[in-house]
């Protein structure tokens, strides 16, 4: 059956991305390589249709003493005070600071949306899996490349600071700490950072084309009417 490219995208009901321009932020320290996105959500949480409330079973099998499951009432389950997210001084992060290879394992979307709806913005790493890499752009996260030495430094100052803050600057590529006493530049694809500053993901971004399509679906049933009684 032939159906309306526009037709088709205003069925596709997603969340609209948010913008991202400058981000001012408790950094939160997972100090662990090889992260895989089964530790960043759980392959028991997958099982939901929407594409929501999944923030809070992001590390679920870090952040809790217990075996979680879809729909439990995570208020009453015995969390694990030596996890970094569950320590007083890093309620309210939205940076993640990690080692290496981060996102690793299976290609599953729902990390990327874990990590945003939990309330993070940006991921500071030395390296990125590239299938979490690129996902990240497609749900308003951005994923931040900086050497290992500064990671390095950067872990020593969250440590030795408790409340360490971090500005992230897109339309300038910098990391600047909160007293300004250093700054670190990062590299973005031009049009990853047009999306990003603009909230558009991919919908988004082709629905900026949605005249154009509709002046391609007059033209195209005009030439060949039969296909109107298809939609």
């Amino acid at each position: 059956m032939y159906v309306r490219p526009a037709k088709l995208l205003k069925t596709q009901a997603r969340n609209k991305m948010k913008k991202f321009s400058l981000l001012d932020g408790i950094v939160a320290p997972l100090d662990r390589a090889n992260v895989d996105t089964d530790a960043i959500i759980p392959k028991q949480f997958l099982k939901s249709i929407k594409r929501s409330g999944f923030g809070e079973n992001l590390f679920d099998e870090w952040r809790y003493l217990d075996h979680g499951e879809p729909g439990q009432d995570n208020t009453s389950r015995p969390l694990n005070p030596d996890f970094v997210l569950n320590q007083t001084r890093y309620q309210g992060a939205s940076i993640l600071l990690a080692r290496k290879n981060f996102g690793c394992g299976s290609s599953r979307e729902h990390a990327p949306w874990a990590l945003e709806q939990y309330g993070f913005r940006a991921i500071i790493a030395p390296s990125f899996a590239d299938i979490f890499f690129n996902n990240c752009y497609k749900n308003g996260l951005l994923p931040i490349v900086l050497s290992e030495s500064v990671v390095d430094h950067l872990f020593n100052e969250v440590k030795a600071f408790p409340g360490f803050r971090l500005l992230v600057d897109l339309e300038r590529q910098l990391v600047l700490t909160s007293n300004n006493s250093a700054q670190y530049s990062f590299e973005i694809d031009g049009s990853r950072k047009y999306c990003m500053l603009n909230g558009l993901d991919d919908i988004g971004l082709t629905l900026k084309h949605a005249e154009k399509i509709r002046n391609f679906e007059e033209s195209h049933i005009a030439k060949q009417p039969w296909l109107a009684n298809e939609i």
